[in-house]
C-alpha cells in the first residue's frame, strides 16, 4: 500500500461487487482500510475481494439483501468483527427500473425501487451508528444521483428515492453530529459502469447525457471512488450534511432524454401529455 489515509479503518461498502461499489472498495483498501463488501452475488464480490487481496489489502465478503433488516444487521456485525470496529459505511447498493411515465407506473415496482434505495439506506444508518459512535465517530456516505437533483423524465421511483436519500443524509448529519458521525452523499452523473452498458455509445440517449455535460464526456467509477475516499478520511473531518455532485457539471443543465425508448415501449401517447 503506497498511501494510508484510511489506515486501520474498518469500512463497509454495500453493492461492492461491481461498478462504483467495487471501485470504492479497491481504492479504500489501497488507502489501508479493512474492507467488507456485501451484495447478492457472491461471485462478483469475490472477484473484487480477490483484486484487493492481490494488492496486499484486507477484504471480507458477505452476501445478503440490504432491504431485509435481519440481513443488514448480520452484514454490519460481520463488518465490525472483521474490521475490529466500524469507522465508515458507503451505502452504495441500489437501482432503478425500466423508464415509464407516472401514469403507467406499477405500484409494486415503484415500492420495490423505494425499498432498494431508501429503505436500505435507512437500515444501514439505523444499525451502523452505534458501532461508529463506539469507534469515536465515523463517516456515512449515501449514494444519490444526478436524478435526485435534476429532473429525469420517466425515471419515476428512482428520482423520488434519490431525493429521499439526500434528505435522510441531511437529517442524520444533524442528529448524529454530537457523536462525531458525519453524513454526506454523492450525486454521480453518467458513470460508465455495467449498468450503463445497455445504452448505445453514440446513440440518442448517450448523446443526450454528453450534450448536457459541460465537460463533454462520461465519468468513470474511480471518479466517484476518489470523492468517497476523501469523505471517508480525516481530510473531510469538518464536512457533514453535504450532497456533492460528481458529474462533469451535468447538474448545471438537464437530465437525459429517454423519450424514444418510452415511446418504443408504450407508444406515442405515453410521451405526449396532450394525448394521455
Amino acid at each position: 500500500m503506497s498511501r494510508a489515509s484510511l489506515a486501520e479503518r474498518s469500512i463497509l461498502i454495500t453493492g461492492g461487487g461491481t461498478g462504483i461499489g467495487a471501485a470504492c472498495a479497491v481504492m479504500a483498501a489501497r488507502e489501508g482500510a479493512r474492507i467488507t463488501i456485501c451484495g447478492r452475488t457472491e461471485s462478483k464480490l469475490e472477484e473484487t475481494a480477490a483484486k484487493i487481496r492481490s494488492e496486499g489489502g484486507a477484504a471480507h465478503v458477505v452476501t445478503g439483501d440490504v432491504t431485509a433488516e435481519d440481513d443488514v444487521m448480520r452484514i454490519i456485525e460481520e463488518a465490525v468483527k472483521f474490521g475490529r470496529g466500524l469507522h465508515g459505511l458507503v451505502a452504495n447498493a441500489g437501482g432503478g427500473t425500466a423508464p415509464a411515465p407516472f401514469h403507467l407506473q406499477e405500484a409494486d415496482e415503484f415500492l420495490r425501487v423505494l425499498h432498494l434505495n431508501v429503505l436500505s439506506t435507512m437500515l444501514c444508518i439505523k444499525h451502523s451508528v452505534k458501532h461508529m459512535a463506539d469507534a469515536g465517530g465515523g463517516s456515512f456516505i449515501g449514494m444519490s444521483s444526478l436524478a435526485g437533483h435534476v429532473t429525469h423524465p420517466y425515471f419515476g421511483p428512482y428520482t423520488a428515492s434519490k431525493a429521499a436519500i439526500e434528505t435522510m443524509i441531511k437529517n442524520a448529519a444533524d442528529e448524529y453530529g454530537g457523536v462525531q458521525i458525519r453524513f454526506n452523499a454523492i450525486q454521480p452523473g453518467f458513470i460508465e459502469t455495467e449498468i450503463m452498458e445497455g445504452i448505445e455509445r453514440g446513440g440518442a440517449v448517450w448523446d443526450s447525457y454528453v450534450s448536457q455535460t459541460p465537460m463533454a464526456g462520461v465519468g468513470q467509477p474511480d471518479d466517484i471512488a476518489h470523492s468517497v475516499r476523501f469523505l471517508l478520511c480525516d481530510e473531510s473531518r469538518w464536512i457533514t450534511g453535504q450532497i456533492i455532485a460528481v458529474d462533469g457539471g451535468n447538474c448545471l443543465r438537464r437530465g437525459p432524454d429517454y423519450s424514444a425508448g418510452v415511446e418504443h415501449r408504450f407508444g406515442a401517447d405515453a410521451v405526449s401529455p396532450a394525448r394521455i
